[in-house]
Parts: C-alpha cells; structure tokens; sequence
C-alpha cells in the first residue's frame, strides 16, 4: 500500500475516534454506531494497513518470525510515521493558539495536503 493511502487511513482512525468520543461525551449512543462500531471501522482500516503474509507450513519458528519482521516492519513503520505526522499536526495547531480549528479541521487540513502529494517522500 502507499504511503499516502497509509496515511489517510491514520487520519480516518483518528477521526473515527474523535466521533466516538463526541458521541459518547453528548450521550449518543444509538445502535450500531458507538465505540464497538468504531472499533470495527478502526479494526478494517488497521487490517487494510497491513501485508498479506505467506508462510510454508515446513517453515521453523526463526523462519516464520523473519518472514512477519520482514513484512510487518515497513508496515508499521509507515503507521507510526503517520500517527506521528498526525500527532505533531495536531500538537502545532494546539500549541499556536489555533481556537479557530477544530482538531477534525486539523485531520482534514493534513488529508488535503496528503492528497496533494505533500507528503509523499519520507520515511
């Protein structure tokens, strides 16, 4: 998956989460669309995150754990890249004062600049 996909399902689960919360914090709580819903929509876009991995039934224990380092590890490198690209985007906005941006505007602001190539060299 590329990287920018990668990132707009980062900034997905975050929104996701934030709807939750809004949600449970105004007493909402309709069926279907609460925190185990959430969990469902974060769980499928975690899912879409990560590689497919094949490994030979006669493989030996070091074997199959080098065959899920090797696939996971970009993976969750390019995940934690993206949360992080999502934390500092939010830390920024929060810590210049920004009262004029909600932090779902901030999420959308970063999916704008995601989608505009912005970020699509780097680790």
């Amino acid at each position: 998956m590329e990287r920018a996909e990668v990132l707009k399902r980062v900034i997905g689960i975050l929104t996701e989460a934030q709807d939750v919360r809004r949600a449970v914090e105004s007493g909402e709580d309709a069926a279907g669309d609460g925190p185990a819903a959430t969990a469902g929509v974060a769980t499928t876009l975690l899912n879409e995150m990560l590689p497919s991995i094949s490994v030979p039934a006669d493989a030996s224990p070091q074997q199959v754990a080098a065959l899920v380092a090797q696939a996971l590890g970009p993976a969750l490198h390019t995940m934690v890249s993206g949360f992080s690209l999502a934390f500092t985007s939010l830390a920024i906005a929060h810590d210049n004062g920004r009262t004029d941006l909600t932090s779902i505007e901030v999420l959308q602001e970063l999916a704008l600049e995601i989608e505009a190539g912005t970020y699509d060299e780097g680790p």
